[in-house]
């Protein structure tokens, strides 16, 4: 194999000192070396964002081995391919001309192929008497080879990272459920403490995370949630270390404390039981959510919702699902009510629902108890969203009419 000659690209393509030490490199590979050259193109596809190549590189890389003879690519052997462009591009499955020039550059640029190019810059091979291949110009394999180790190790590399993300956002995931769920267990039973605030942190928390997070951003975004974790336990603990806990060892002597007895919203009691209601067998989830609406629709038919808005506004359905708990909190709607409409009806529709519930609230009793009626006929499919949201549209454009 003719390895240790340094080549220059034909016509205007220029030549770099990082070519020529990749054919350095090349020609320094150890005697007897081989390795499957369908494992290797497996590492340099795990390893692509690595090495800069696109999905389209690759095809071409797979194209290029495919015109290599062997399963193996080997020291002892000549590795230069000289297919045309023509040819190339039939089996790198259709590929244009002008990307196919670009696919190839990028090979080059990322260390995986050498050009050597014949006096005119045609891929031929020239063949001896016995037909063996004795010069060959085209596209040289060698690097392949040479990087074999390196591109398994960057797939490693690649594979460890992908786990590292997967594990740390199901930590994420796990430590923002035992969040949500503690601060409303702790408000709807009464313990001290500011929860207010602290469920304002964690819809800040929340709100942060990218919609294509990078494994920094749910690294340190899982580093605060934990943070607040950590504080809300060591707040439980501490009252319930200096609280008297023997009313609580009944579970039916369980109740929900409202200081503001006054107030029109009422919050609703935790089960039928309390309502002096006949037993009822708790409705399960939906499987698939109800429709969610446009947000510009929600907004035009209940506008009251955007003042609760982060900055006074509501441009996003995240800003209208922060609004929403903090309305929630101001119509007396438990925690855990909210969060069985967020289970059942999906988290933008029952934000919708709490601003359709504030747009009415002069006509409602208790709000809470009507969005568990809602959540209840939701599960039944019996609730639909569009229909009140229509006939507050309605509303809306009865009274801009008799204000003009």
């Amino acid at each position: 194999m003719q390895v240790g000659n340094v080549t220059t690209p034909f016509g205007r393509r220029p030549m770099t000192l990082a070519l020529v030490k990749r054919q350095f490199t090349t020609a320094e590979i150890e005697p007897g070396k081989t390795a499957d050259k369908w494992r290797v193109f497996r590492d340099a596809s795990e390893a692509r964002a690595l090495l800069g190549i696109q999905d389209r590189g690759l095809a071409v890389l797979d194209a290029l081995l495919t015109f290599y003879p062997e399963a193996e690519l080997s020291q002892d052997r000549a590795m230069i391919v000289f297919p045309s462009n023509a040819q190339l591009s039939v089996r790198a499955h259709g590929i244009a001309g002008a990307t196919l020039r670009r696919q190839l550059a990028s090979l080059v640029d990322a260390g995986l192929i050498v050009r050597k190019d014949s006096a005119n810059g045609k891929r031929y091979a020239r063949k001896d008497r016995a037909g063996e291949i004795e010069e060959a110009y085209g596209f040289d394999l060698s690097p392949l080879l040479a990087r074999a180790e390196e591109l398994a190790q960057l797939a490693q590399q690649v594979a460890a990272d992908r786990a590292h993300f997967r594990r740390t956002k199901e930590n994420l995931t796990v430590c923002r459920r035992d969040v949500r769920k503690l601060i409303s267990a702790a408000m709807e039973e009464g313990a001290a403490g500011d929860w207010g605030a602290i469920e304002v942190m964690y819809i800040e928390l929340v709100g942060r995370i990218p919609r294509t997070p990078t494994i920094g951003d749910l690294t340190a975004i899982f580093e605060e949630m934990e943070l607040l974790r950590t504080e809300i336990l060591n707040l439980l603990e501490m009252q319930m270390n200096s609280e008297n806990m023997s009313s609580n060892d009944a579970p039916d002597e369980r109740h929900i404390q409202n200081s503001n007895t006054e107030s029109i919203y009422e919050l609703e009691p935790s089960s039928e039981k309390e309502r002096g209601a006949k037993p009822e067998k708790k409705v399960e989830p939906m499987r698939e959510p109800i429709k969610a609406f446009p947000l510009g629709m929600v907004l035009q038919a209940c506008p009251e919702i955007m003042m609760y808005g982060p900055g006074g506004a509501v441009s996003s359905w995240r800003d209208l699902m922060a609004a929403a708990v903090v309305v929630r909190s101001m119509l007396g709607v438990s925690p855990s009510a909210y969060q069985d409409a967020c289970e059942v009806m999906g988290p933008e529709n029952a934000a919708a629902t709490i601003a359709c519930i504030l747009e009415r609230a002069g006509h409602i009793n208790s709000a809470g108890g009507y969005l568990r009626d809602l959540t209840r006929k939701s599960a039944r499919e019996e609730f639909g969203l569009g229909p009140m949201l229509m006939a507050l549209l309605k509303a809306n454009a009865a009274g801009a009419r008799k204000s003009a």
